[in-house]
């Protein structure tokens, strides 16, 4: 049987280019909501599921971050792709006749110098690749629709311009969720990635006493989030990505004085960095 991977979006969607990069030999199931997605894997019916947790201009994803808490998943893997942008219009439309242009509002922000540079009319709508297919139905030579490359193909439309973003190392960082925790064998020759949850104590500098034990034991911290968690105000949750394997004897200690201050710790994941992470880095 074919194996799935579950995305959030229309067909032609940066999310379901990214399934197609990344796993090119499965079935990519389009879904109308990120908990849609995560369903699909929790129940089941896809093995893995594609989803984004940041862009390189647009910032976080909010409400990823609010379902990673409650969600029973975890990270099995990294993904990056770069975003580009492309005008899309009607065969046989002519970029000097374009009007009008329809797509996501982070998208429509993210070309707002071209958009303008052709003075065209922006339209906000629920997604690029949505827009890309509403195109079909309007037959209308004046409009167009940012999205990708992918959706041109799909609904088969012309690509007017590509590389129509104003930032051209615009990258989406997608994470890939699974039913199953699977922790890779640590092998010193490689670098690894392990993303956790945790709830500090109720007490005073509890959390820089758990930061300072991953700096004491010389474990990089790459990214901490926090919110308010267990439906109150007074405690909150913490998400951090750190370089390292929980089996390297430096991140075994970080993480022994992590649970002695923590009320709770979920382990998301230990995963290798994609390729893409050391170039944007740097």
């Amino acid at each position: 049987m074919k194996r799935k991977v579950a995305y959030q979006g229309v067909k032609g969607a940066y999310s379901h280019l990214a399934c197609y990069h990344q796993y090119p030999e499965y079935e990519a199931i389009a879904c109308k909501s990120f908990d849609d997605t995560m369903y699909l894997v929790e129940e089941g019916e896809a093995d893995v599921a594609m989803i984004p947790m940041e862009n390189s201009t647009a910032g976080r994803v909010e409400e990823i971050y609010r379902l990673i808490p409650k969600m029973k998943l975890y990270i099995v893997n990294e993904h990056y792709e770069p975003v580009n942008h492309c005008l899309l219009a009607l065969p046989g439309s002519k970029i000097k006749d374009i009007k009008s242009v329809s797509s996501h509002p982070q998208a429509l922000a993210q070309c707002k110098d071209h958009i303008k540079k052709y003075a065209l009319d922006a339209i906000a709508k629920f997604d690029t690749a949505g827009s890309a297919e509403e195109l079909i139905k309007m037959q209308d030579k004046t409009h167009s629709a940012i999205a990708s490359s992918l959706a041109a193909e799909i609904y088969d439309l012309e690509i007017l311009e590509e590389s129509f973003q104003d930032l051209k190392n615009n990258t989406t960082r997608f994470l890939i969720l699974s039913k199953e925790h699977i922790i890779p064998i640590f092998d010193e020759t490689k670098k690894y990635i392990t993303s956790i949850i945790f709830e500090v104590r109720n007490i005073p500098a509890a959390l820089y006493k758990v930061l300072g034990g991953f700096a004491t034991n010389s474990v990089n911290i790459i990214k901490i989030e926090s919110y308010s968690g267990s439906g109150t105000l007074t405690l909150s949750q913490f998400h951090i990505d750190i370089d390292g394997h929980p089996d390297e004897a430096n991140v075994k200690l970080a993480l022994e004085e992590l649970a002695y201050f923590a009320n709770t710790v979920k382990m998301l994941g230990t995963y290798i960095p994609h390729s893409m992470r050391e170039n944007l880095r740097a």
